[in-house]
């Protein structure tokens, strides 16, 4: 199970946000007891410097990007592309974060201070990666994000492989809906064109908070307890 870190000292409230401003505070900490308060919340940290430099941005857009689980939409193409791969769960945690936080990258927002939190949060049982290898090889491709009841609230993914981030986003749905429980809920933050490809839509925030509180009372799926 978890390892419940002490509560945060900051409160993260939305009664006062106002319909479409997706940023709704800054300050605060990335302590493991801060993001999970902020998970649970409706609200996550982006810096609002340049490459996600502080001053910390705390978020919670509308609408806001959800994939439910029976929603997954996976093409003949995608089926064919998995069976390319091998898949494995929090083996590589580390790796998937830096891949994710590559300077390379266009829109790079992952600073140092903000692996290592992510970082605490994994050591405590709270923070997960999806990887995707070649048989026997590389890491090709991946996502990570916090895991909070039912709630999988993901944070980055990346590919070096052709459809490997896909396989990713896969692979987590099927781990989540593995016993069959509807509550469970992935966020994405924000719908792209690649992400609604696979089944993401978008709801506004009211709806988005009434999923998170339904998701929030399920278990975390099998392999987290």
């Amino acid at each position: 199970m978890p390892v419940v870190p002490p509560p945060s000292r900051w409160h993260f409230d939305l009664t006062r946000a106002q319909p479409q401003d997706d940023l709704v505070g800054t300050g605060a900490d990335l302590e493991p007891g801060t993001l999970l308060a902020a998970y649970a919340g409706g609200v996550f940290p982006m810096g609002l410097g340049r490459q996600g430099r502080p001053p910390m941005g705390w978020w919670s857009p509308d609408p806001r990007g959800v994939l439910r689980l029976p929603d997954l939409r996976v093409s003949r193409s995608l089926r064919k592309a998995e069976r390319r791969f091998e898949v494995r769960v929090d083996t590589a945690f580390g790796d998937v974060v830096a891949a994710c936080a590559d300077p390379s990258r266009t829109g790079r927002w992952i600073t140092r201070e903000v692996a290592a939190a992510y970082g605490r949060l994994h050591a405590l049982g709270w923070a997960h990666s999806v990887e995707v290898w070649e048989p026997g090889g590389a890491l090709v491709g991946g996502l990570y994000g916090v895991a909070v009841g039912g709630l999988f609230a993901g944070e980055s993914m990346f590919h070096r492989a052709t459809d490997a981030s896909k396989v990713a986003l896969v692979a987590l749905v099927e781990l989540l809906r593995a016993d069959g429980d509807p509550r469970r809920l992935v966020d994405v933050q924000w719908r792209t064109d690649h992400l609604a490809s696979l089944g993401v839509t978008e709801v506004p925030r009211g709806e988005y908070l009434a999923l998170l509180a339904d998701a929030l009372t399920a278990p975390l799926p099998a392999p987290w307890r």
